[in-house]
């Protein structure tokens, strides 16, 4: 035991010996090193390249739940079996395949020039408008929220601007009404230029017992026009009062006794019924020719402008040549909207329900709905003096504030037969306002190719 522990201390004993010897070399090394390194001559410092750049870091902020490396398609949504929430919807192909290719969208301003250069064979345009349930208009729509059919059958559209056009107006004055509501429209005349601009053109018809043009397009802020209405306000009608019991309502008898018999060119009683009962005459009201005059006048003016009649009256009808088929059927052939401003008893709520349910053998007391309605247009109904005049820009800002679509219809053009439509928008209670139909003309179907030109 003791000689181990003799053995154990001498090696201790030379290990630390060792290390003491060791220390003054390394520390006698480094007092050398300075020395050293000023016997080094000064010249050009070694060039040391930098460290490689790192590689495919993205750039911008990483949006939670997507990956690192976009993919082809520049999507960089973290893969499905990764677990992570991806950045966006993804596009249903069979909602893309439905709707079809995205039609032009012309840019702000240029929206009528597609309408004017770009129509081609058996091109449909659509004009439209889109309130809600207070009535008020309803922007802000795009083509994916619009659907319109021909014949039941969806068609694909081509253009789509919500761009105002031009307006070519013809205006329809019904002089034929009572004293009090032509006083009304006398004293609101003044009014109506305002609501249109330089851009628009204007041309004036009047009917009384026949329709009469006043004067021809002109600028709807010239003075030509202010002279045309102002020579335009008449006074108007008396109520038509038929007497049967007065002195010249009796009838006169010719010998007496039992060979008597009544004068004829004197007979009260001359136009009665089989009850005799006595058939009171009615006033001529000839709307329909007016309006018929009106389209006329418009389907000659340029492409590219928007058609409308805008009429001021108490809408009765009555004495014209033209039947209302044949007008409406006209207006639609030639792309006219009628819009007005309904005056007289008409605009009351009960009287005017009364007009619009027209009872049969009976004359039509207010016919301006039925137009509106056929041909797309509108009206206001309007009893006092201030409610005519804010009408006309209410009217106006309505016809300019229309969207207008476009499509190629696969039917041909020269038949001539009757093509229903419908507009429908994919928002609830939403009320569109467009034309029922149109009639084709062999006038709209040009070859491929062919442009027209303002």
């Amino acid at each position: 035991m003791g000689d181990f522990l003799v053995v154990r201390n001498s090696v201790l004993a030379g290990a630390l010996a060792c290390m003491m010897a060791g220390q003054p070399a390394l520390t006698q090394a480094q007092q050398d090193a300075p020395q050293q390194q000023q016997q080094i001559p000064d010249g050009p410092k070694p060039q040391i390249p930098d460290a490689p750049k790192p590689q495919g870091i993205p750039v911008g902020p990483v949006t939670p739940g997507a990956g690192t490396t976009p993919d082809l398609n520049g999507d960089n949504s973290a893969p499905a079996e990764a677990g992570a929430v991806p950045n966006r919807l993804p596009d249903s192909a069979a909602q893309k395949q439905e709707d079809g290719p995205p039609p032009d969208l012309p840019a702000t301003g240029q929206g009528p020039d597609q309408f004017t250069l770009r129509v081609q064979t058996n091109f449909v345009e659509v004009p439209f408008t889109v309130k809600d349930s207070k009535q008020k208009l309803v922007p802000g729509l795009t083509w994916r929220d619009v659907r319109v059919y021909e014949n039941n059958l969806r068609q694909q559209l081509a253009v789509f601007t919500v761009d105002p056009f031009p307006l070519s107006v013809a205006l329809v004055i019904d002089q034929s009404m009572t004293f009090d509501n032509m006083a009304k429209v006398n004293n609101s005349l003044a009014a109506l230029q305002g609501a249109f601009t330089p851009y628009d053109e204007v041309s004036v018809f009047t009917y009384n017992n026949g329709p009469k043009l006043q004067t021809d397009f002109t600028g709807a802020q010239s003075a030509r026009l202010t002279a045309v209405l102002e020579r335009s306000k008449t006074p108007g009608r008396e109520p038509l009062y038929y007497d049967t019991t007065g002195p010249l309502g009796q009838n006169i008898n010719i010998n007496g006794g039992a060979d008597s018999h009544t004068d004829p060119n004197t007979n009260a009683t001359h136009g009665t019924s089989v009850l005799g009962i006595q058939n009171v005459p009615r006033d001529v009201h000839t709307l329909n020719d007016a309006i018929l005059a009106a389209a006329t006048a418009l389907s000659k003016t340029k492409t590219g402008r928007r058609r409308i009649i805008y009429v001021i009256s108490d809408g009765r009808e009555y004495g014209s040549t033209a039947k209302f088929s044949q007008v409406v059927k006209y207006l639609n052939t030639n792309k006219i909207a009628v819009y007005g401003t309904l005056v007289g008893d008409s605009t009351l709520p009960v009287v005017g329900f009364l007009d619009r349910i027209h009872l049969p053998l009976q004359m039509r007391d207010n016919i301006l709905p039925s137009y509106a309605k056929a041909t797309g247009g509108n009206f206001d109904g309007e009893f006092r003096q201030r409610g005519i005049e804010t009408s006309f820009a209410k009217i106006a800002e309505e016809v300019r504030t229309q969207y207008t679509v476009g499509y190629y219809t696969h039917e041909p053009f020269i038949d001539g037969k009757y093509r229903s439509l419908e507009v429908k928008v994919l928002r609830p209670n939403l009320t569109v306002i467009a034309k029922a139909g149109y009639w084709p003309t062999a006038g709209e179907s040009r070859p491929t190719g062919i442009v027209s030109v303002k």
